[in-house]
């Protein structure tokens, strides 16, 4: 799968969070990622323009996108094109249709993404701009539905958001809960089920009765502690550094029956959270844990391997190095090469990371 398009894709490699969320929906399929996207870019390539000439800037994203050999293609562009109003429509409908016609060329699905909004009050003319960006989304969504291609409107959702200070930067730019919003905004377009599942157990007199992803649920005969194992679908998707910006629940897990008193959950025998009978009854969020730890550990390989992959594929020297002057450090691109087997090496890493694994939870009353 490839990202191409502007920052809206480029920022998020400090991220990983959209890689990390389909990474995750298919963990037993090798699926891999490049990561394409180029700050200020539009659909020919405008800001990918080097001394070097040739190629030419729309050449070098042609060259990009081939080189990435995808199966699909997230395209993300729109928003700096908007800045041209109405009189830069017609040339951006043409770029971004010669756009897929090159995904097409190379045998790969083309999903079209929209434009986001400027979320920010403070930006000037905000109200105007917007309205054009959402002038451009309708020209994408339109561009998709002659072609047959999948739509994903992001702007609708995106403008919705009740405080969107806490998923921006500036107000054009999404920060770490942004790009989580945006993640699991893009799971539910696609049309993809819910990441978390209820875990709900229920604690008889002779009997522990359990739903969701659970089996082999029992209680000693006091009720003091309860212990089931859970079979994860999918790795959780771990919340930003402030998770007061994303207030959705995750993963929730719900014990009924419990005595009065407070109760330790334990998962493969760490200690994740404590919690009254009643709190236990209405549902507890579980943030920490070692599927959270597992997942945090596979957003970090993401994050490595794209780095590497960034830094490999528009070297900060690019000049003196593929350009006109590599007569002078043109050996340097054995090195460059020679960087994909790091690449591949933590590719193989995040296979082997993505599965979920069986979690052994245990319930006890704290005395």
């Amino acid at each position: 799968m490839v990202f191409v398009g502007n920052s809206l894709f480029e920022n998020d490699v400090q991220y990983g969070y959209l890689e990390l969320a389909l990474t995750t929906r298919w963990p037993d399929k090798e699926v891999t990622f490049r990561n394409i996207g180029w700050t200020g870019d539009n659909v020919y390539g405008v800001a990918r323009s080097t001394i070097t000439n040739p190629p030419t800037a729309y050449e070098l994203l042609m060259e990009h996108l081939t080189k990435a050999q995808p199966t699909v293609v997230f395209i993300g562009y729109g928003n700096i094109e908007a800045q041209e109003g109405e009189a830069g429509l017609p040339r951006f409908v043409e770029g971004l249709n010669k756009l897929v016609d090159k995904v097409d060329q190379l045998g790969a699905q083309a999903v079209l993404l929209s434009t986001i909004p400027v979320l920010s009050d403070s930006i000037p003319n905000r109200a105007e701009y917007n309205a054009m960006l959402q002038r451009y989304a309708g020209a994408i969504a339109k561009i998709a539905t002659d072609r047959g291609k999948r739509y994903v409107d992001l702007f609708g959702p995106l403008a919705a958001i009740p405080d969107k200070r806490t998923i921006t930067e500036n107000g054009i730019h999404l920060n770490e809960a942004g790009y989580y919003r945006l993640a699991t905004l893009l799971e539910d377009r696609l049309g993809l089920p819910a990441r978390n599942e209820a875990i709900q157990v229920t604690v008889g007199k002779a009997s522990v009765d359990a739903s969701g992803p659970v089996r082999a649920a029992t209680a000693d005969p006091k009720a003091e502690r309860i212990q089931f194992t859970v079979d994860e679908r999918l790795l959780p998707l771990p919340k930003p550094t402030d998770p007061q910006a994303v207030p959705e629940k995750g993963n929730v897990l719900t014990v009924k029956g419990l005595r009065k008193g407070y109760y330790t959950l334990h998962i493969d025998k760490a200690e994740v959270v404590t919690a009254s009978a009643n709190d236990w009854a209405n549902g507890v969020e579980i943030r920490q844990g070692s599927s959270v730890e597992q997942a945090r550990d596979l957003r970090h390989l993401i994050n490595k391997k794209n780095e590497l992959f960034y830094f490999q594929y528009r070297p900060l020297n690019t000049t003196y190095i593929l350009g006109f002057r590599s007569y002078e450090q043109g050996r340097h691109v054995k090195g460059l090469e020679e960087q994909n087997f790091i690449i591949r090496w933590l590719e193989s890493q995040i296979s082997l990371t993505r599965t979920p694994k069986p979690r052994v939870y245990q319930l006890t009353l704290l005395k």
